[in-house]
């Protein structure tokens, strides 16, 4: 019987060992044999994890997805791995497989305010609090360098044309690691490039080829910024829920929009109390922020490739590859002719240049006057977004142009009023009139573009999102390029110079007809509106 009831406790399954509860049997030392075994596989398995970070890294993996690509594929549930605790509003996580804990303490638009997302809305407040030196540069072109209207819309165009080639800095970016990264050496370079363009505005620079050259280093890059900035929010986007990619935009936009106030504030008081001298001094820092929060950039090494001085023969390669891509795409008619109007949309003459020179040589507007008006047309912008998500979202792209584009038109008339002074006779100053009518137009403008966007995202197939919205918006600022240069010569034809606007109300005239001109191919846009083809 002892026997038998041996036999039958032996035959029983044992509970695992834990340390809470007492064991009835002794554990058994480990051996040295089995430590090194041990040792030795975890070891091997920190050389795959590695080996798999590097090959992703060089494969063009997204930086954002190679933590959930080196997670090992087991049964465990994310419950069992990792343990949540809140306690009084702060939220507490601990990863298991790590080791470790994360806190998050603050969140901005539903974002978590991590090293990764504060690099990305400092870049873009960044590029917001730049048009600081906006104002500065055209009082600077007008009064230092003594330009005409014709020729500061010329530089205004010629700056503009880093921005015509953005996809290039997405091959360059994406194809040639610098200095073993792919996104934060080129967050600094572009950085340092921008600090030096303005110090050499604030220093050396006394002629309008100077100028227009620094100008162009300093749109460069920005441009150049741009683009990596919202690589990483693209990545970042990957996987995420509709609602996450959202909060992400709304962080971004929200960050440049506070930038942009920021320095309307700021930039006309700057300019009237120093001069334009110390307000490219003062921007030639913000650059520098750039190049600072780069390093908060979470990005793997690149391995074997990791050398700027590389083969350049696989870049080409590569973006032989890409043009073929985006070129079959673009040709496609449901892509080209939508692109072909939203470029010839952009592409009618613009009077700005010559307004400006009205306004502050005839009407005597100061600086911190425009900077004023600059803060009223910031704010205007974000009303705009707010009148399209709003009203027109579900409003066919057709109608929206249609009616957008003449009521503009017809605005746009009102600053013949401004021009022959009957605003006066109507008891309204100019001052008032002139922030009223930048306030309606800047709306008005806003709302409108916002359909473009809305179009070029429509028009992107699966697979190549980012690299033809950015062809798409390359060809958008294009379009505007073109505008301005057509207005410049409009403005040359008519004789308007800085001194002689006899024909400043011909111009006008002649610049806001040309905006109806591609109406007539609306036929090319899409039927249906941005909500309807969301849906289906």
């Amino acid at each position: 019987m002892l026997q038998f009831l041996s036999l039958l406790t032996n035959s029983l399954p044992r509970a695992p060992f834990s340390p809470l509860s007492p064991s009835l049997t002794p554990l058994r030392p480990i051996s040295s044999a089995r430590r090194r075994h041990a040792t030795s596989a975890v070891r091997k398995h920190r050389r795959a994890r590695r080996l798999h970070r590097r090959r992703m890294a060089s494969q063009g993996q997204g930086l954002y997805d190679e933590e959930a690509g080196m997670r090992p594929l087991d049964l465990e549930s994310e419950s069992d791995k990792r343990g949540d605790v809140t306690n009084s509003g702060t939220s507490v996580s601990y990863d298991m497989r790590r080791g470790k804990s994360r806190m998050s303490y603050f969140k901005l638009f539903g974002v978590d305010l991590s090293p990764d997302n504060i690099a990305v809305a400092t870049v873009y407040f960044v590029q917001g609090v730049l048009g600081l030196a906006r104002l500065a540069v055209s009082f600077y072109l007008k009064d230092d360098l003594r330009l005409d209207p014709a020729e500061t819309a010329v530089i205004s165009g010629f700056s503009s044309l880093p921005w015509l080639v953005k996809p290039l800095y997405g091959f360059i970016s994406d194809s040639i690691p610098l200095f073993g990264y792919r996104r934060r050496s080129y967050l600094i370079l572009s950085g340092l490039l921008g600090a030096l363009s303005w110090c050499l505005m604030a220093t050396f620079v006394d002629s309008k080829y100077g100028a227009a050259f620094c100008i162009l280093i300093g749109s460069l890059s920005v441009a150049f910024s741009d683009v990596v900035v919202d690589s990483m929010v693209v990545e970042r986007a990957r996987g995420e829920s509709q609602s996450m990619s959202g909060s992400l935009q709304s962080l971004c936009w929200g960050s440049s929009a506070f930038g942009g106030i920021v320095s309307a504030y700021f930039s006309g008081s700057f300019v009237d109390a120093y001069g334009v001298r110390f307000v490219f001094g003062v921007t030639a820092f913000l650059p520098l922020l750039t190049s600072a929060v780069a390093v908060l950039v979470n990005e793997v090494p690149v391995s074997g490739r990791s050398n700027i001085f590389v083969s350049g023969s696989g870049f080409i390669e590569s973006s032989k590859q890409h043009v073929k891509q985006l070129w079959g795409a673009v040709k496609q008619p449901n892509i080209f002719l939508p692109t072909l109007f939203i470029f010839l949309w952009q592409a009618t003459p613009q009077s700005d240049s010559a307004m400006f020179f009205f306004i502050t040589t005839k009407l005597g507007f100061t600086p911190e006057f425009l900077g004023r008006v600059k803060l009223v047309t910031s704010i205007a912008s974000l009303l705009g977004v707010g009148l399209y998500n709003t009203y027109l979202k579900s409003v066919p792209l057709r109608k929206i142009f249609l009616v957008t584009t003449i009521i503009g038109s017809a605005l746009g008339m009102t600053q013949v009023l401004l021009v022959t002074g009957l605003n006066r006779q109507f008891g309204i100053s100019d001052e008032w009139f002139s922030i009223g009518d930048s306030l309606i137009i800047t709306v008005l403008g806003q709302a409108s573009f916002m359909p473009v966007l809305v179009l070029a995202a429509r028009l992107c197939p699966a697979g190549m999102e980012a690299t033809l919205f950015a062809t798409l918006m390359s060809i958008s600022n294009a379009g505007s390029v073109t505008g301005g240069l057509v207005g410049a010569g409009l403005t040359q034809l008519l004789g308007v110079t800085r001194d002689n606007f006899n024909n400043l109300t011909l111009l006008i005239v002649l610049c806001n007809l040309s905006s109806l001109l591609p109406l007539p191919l609306l036929g090319l846009l899409p039927s249906g509106s941005a909500e309807s083809d969301k849906k289906s």
